[in-house]
C-alpha cells in the first residue's frame, strides 16, 4: 500500500509512504531538508509502522505544532487505516 500525504505545517510538502504488512518498506519525503528527512526515511524503513508512530509522534520542529517526523507519523496512520481497509474488503 502506497500513499501521497500532504504534509501541514513543516517545510516538506508530502511524503510518499509503502507500507506492506505492517511493515514500512519506503519513505520518501519531497521538499524539506534533505539531509535530516533523508535520515529519518532510512531510519524508519523496515520497522513496523506502529512502533514508528510510537517513536515520531508528537515531535515538534523548534515553536510549530509538528515536524517532518510527526507528519511522517500522521502518513503512516493513514497507510495502516488504509491497508486494514484493503484487507477487509477483499
Amino acid at each position: 500500500m502506497t500513499i501521497q500525504y500532504k504534509t501541514k505545517g513543516v517545510c516538506s510538502q508530502r511524503i510518499d509512504v509503502t507500507v506492506d504488512n505492517s511493515i514500512i518498506k519506503k519513505v520518501e519525503f519531497v521538499g524539506g531538508c534533505a539531509g535530516n528527512t533523508q535520515g529519518v526515511a532510512r531510519l524508519v524503513e523496515g520497522l513496523d509502522a506502529r512502533d514508528a508512530i510510537g517513536k515520531l509522534a508528537g515531535i515538534r520542529c523548534g515553536f510549530k505544532a509538528t515536524s517532518c517526523p510527526d507528519q511522517l507519523a500522521k502518513a503512516l496512520t493513514i497507510a495502516l487505516a488504509e491497508e486494514e481497509k484493503r484487507k477487509q474488503g477483499a
